[in-house]
């Protein structure tokens, strides 16, 4: 068979290949962007479950951590009442005190998952902390806190500081006779 100049088969061939050429392209682009749409969700997914699991950890160190110094705190408030009143007092303020610097962290928590607060707010809660332990441990701690003002606006893991303390004095300075410096 033969075709002529103005024959529409060859320009219809030439019209289905070309037409041909832009679908696979347009298809390959479309799974390409399939994949990487895919790929982001999978590392925003893997990202959500580490945080979700570094809050969780978080969440169970502070439910331990806070009933068991909380009910030393009462048992020695409750000793010192009838040995030292002056002592018992300024243990309940610093216990008064410390609380109302954890309530607002503690309802945060329950109502968010940020994992963050302040370095300040940190520092509210550790400033009491530190004087009832040193109403327990008297001369044998000493503290001293100094946090630039500057940096008390800044982003900071909640107890990281408190597991920082707790574990320089259990391991540190409460074995020692002496005691020491925070």
């Amino acid at each position: 068979r033969q075709s002529h100049l103005g024959d529409p088969l060859p320009e219809l061939a030439l019209l289905w290949i070309a037409m041909s050429i832009i679908v696979k392209i347009t298809y390959k682009a479309r799974l390409q962007a399939e994949v990487k749409a895919a790929r982001a969700t999978e590392t925003a997914e893997a990202e959500s479950l580490k945080r979700q699991v570094v809050e969780a950890r978080m969440a169970a160190m502070q439910a331990q951590v806070e009933p068991h110094f909380l009910f030393n705190t009462l048992a020695s408030i409750d000793h010192l009442i009838e040995t030292d009143p002056p002592r018992a007092s300024k243990m309940q303020k610093n216990l008064i005190a410390l609380l109302r610097a954890s309530m607002p962290t503690m309802r945060e928590a329950n109502g968010s998952a940020s994992g963050v607060r302040d370095l300040g707010r940190e520092m509210a809660v550790i400033a009491p902390y530190l004087e009832i332990l040193k109403v327990r441990m008297e001369d044998r701690l000493a503290t001293s806190i100094e946090v630039p003002e500057g940096l008390r606006s800044a982003e900071f893991p909640p107890m990281m500081i408190q597991g920082l303390v707790e574990n320089a004095i259990k391991h540190g300075l409460e074995p020692k006779p002496e005691g020491g410096t925070l």
